[in-house]
C-alpha cells in the first residue's frame, strides 16, 4: 500500500484517500500520515445503520465488517488522518439528500474537515447541508454533475447567495 500512496503522490496528487487498507492495517494511516503530514491522508468510509448504530462496510457495502463506525473514524483521526469522507450507504444514490444526522454524528467527534457523501439529487440538498451543519467542509455528489442534472457553477451561485463560502 505504501508504494501506491508513493505512487499517487509522485503523479501530483495532493491528498490518499484510504479505506479497506487502512481497515486491514490500521498503522497505515499514521506511517503515511508521518511520512507525507495528516493534511494528505483521507479516511474514506462507507457506513450504514445497523441495528440502531454505523458499521463500517467494504465492497461497495456489500460486506458489514461489524465494527462502529464512528469508533472508527475517531480511531483513523487519532492515529493521523487529516480528513474524512463519510457516505452514506442508507442515501448513496437515492438522490433525496445527505444523511445529516450520520454527518452531523461524525462531525461532533472529530475535529478534521469533514467531506459528506452519498445522497444529493439537487441544489437544495446542498444547501441544506451546509445550513444544518455548518461546518461541513464540502458536500460529494457525482452522478447528478456527470448527467447534466446540476450544473456546477449553477449550485456555486445559489450557494454564495445562502452564504455559504464557495468559490466561484
Amino acid at each position: 500500500m505504501r508504494a501506491e500512496i508513493e505512487r499517487v503522490l509522485a503523479c501530483g496528487a495532493d491528498k490518499v484517500s484510504v479505506n479497506s487498507g487502512a481497515i486491514k492495517n490500521p498503522d497505515l494511516i499514521g506511517q503515511a500520515a508521518k511520512r507525507y503530514g495528516d493534511q494528505c491522508v483521507v479516511l474514506s468510509v462507507d457506513a450504514k445503520r445497523v441495528d440502531g448504530s454505523y458499521h463500517v462496510f467494504l465492497n461497495g457495502g456489500r460486506v458489514d465488517t461489524g465494527m462502529d463506525a464512528l469508533e472508527w473514524i475517531k480511531e483513523g483521526v487519532d492515529r493521523g488522518a487529516g480528513e474524512v469522507v463519510v457516505n452514506s450507504i442508507d442515501t448513496d444514490g437515492v438522490k433525496k439528500g445527505f444523511d445529516l444526522e450520520m454527518l452531523r454524528d461524525v462531525s461532533e467527534i472529530v475535529h478534521v474537515p469533514v467531506i459528506a457523501s452519498g445522497g444529493a439529487g439537487g441544489v437544495q440538498d446542498f444547501v441544506d447541508l451546509f445550513r444544518e451543519i455548518p461546518d461541513m467542509s464540502a458536500g460529494l455528489a457525482a452522478s447528478i454533475f456527470h448527467f447534466g442534472e446540476v450544473a456546477i457553477p449553477d449550485l456555486k451561485q445559489v450557494l454564495r447567495e445562502k452564504g455559504v463560502c464557495v468559490r466561484l
